[in-house]
């Protein structure tokens, strides 16, 4: 049987035990190590934080729904996919022509489930997104203790806004601040040379959250969440992102 769907190239995954307000995010800035004289300044223009974007009960809803499904294992951190096609990640120890056969293998994605509708809803009714904007494509993941995602800007196929919805746990994104636009996404090979100013922010993502990304925030700072941080993540802790993007209309 061919495989054309992501979820035919992974087996069920068991998870071992072990009134909304908008606000601009006011955590404070502080200049990275290169280079060395930054002036520092609040987060960056275009960031906004909508608290309490969901409830308790919905959140609930959510996880087990996501819970459910069959994820992506190929990263360091579990993954789904909703909207458009995606490429799997092949392993460091793969040869160069396994790389290419694993990274060349486009797979048809999921399409929106219901259970996310009335996210899309609450998102458009707010002004976030227009009718003709509406969200196509969503990505999961899944952060446990000492997981993360390196700095990236989300790629410029996408418009805007970028929204991450935040589930289960709080954590930190680190943003830095660009020479310029980069349009240097995770897979793009661009972001680890993207010229930064060395000006950085550190920005609490609440759980029930929704970080919306414009602007500059969206096209001149790159975003990550440090791998590595342990501290106040206890056995059990994990936080889950839903972020969603809009394809840019040619």
């Amino acid at each position: 049987m061919s495989k054309t769907r992501i979820h035919d190239y992974f087996h069920p995954y068991t998870r071992k035990t072990t009134t909304p307000s908008t606000s601009e995010n006011t955590e404070q800035c502080k200049p990275s190590r290169k280079p060395s004289v930054v002036k520092a300044t609040s987060t960056p223009p275009g960031l906004s934080i909508i608290k309490s974007f969901i409830d308790p009960i919905e959140e609930t809803q959510l996880l087990a729904f996501l819970d459910a499904q069959t994820w992506r294992t190929d990263l360091s951190r579990r993954t789904l996919h909703y909207g458009g096609t995606y490429c799997l990640m092949a392993p460091r120890s793969a040869s160069p022509s396994t790389r290419a056969q694993i990274e060349g293998t486009i797979l048809t994605a999921a399409a929106m489930p219901p259970e996310f509708q009335f996210i899309i809803d609450r998102m458009l009714s707010q002004g976030l997104y227009t009718p003709d904007t509406i969200p196509e494509y969503c990505i999961v993941n899944e952060y446990t203790p000492g997981l993360g995602i390196s700095a990236h800007v989300e790629n410029f196929r996408f418009g805007e806004p970028v929204c991450a919805l935040t589930l289960a746990g709080t954590d930190d994104m680190r943003f830095h601040e660009l020479a310029g636009e980069n349009d240097g996404s995770v897979r793009s090979g661009k972001a680890a040379k993207a010229e930064r100013t060395g000006k950085r922010c550190d920005v609490k993502l609440e759980r029930r959250s929704l970080m919306v990304m414009r602007g500059e925030a969206r096209r001149s700072w790159q975003h990550e969440i440090v791998r590595g941080r342990k501290s106040g993540k206890t056995l059990g802790w994990r936080r889950v992102s839903l972020t969603f993007r809009t394809e840019v209309k040619k």
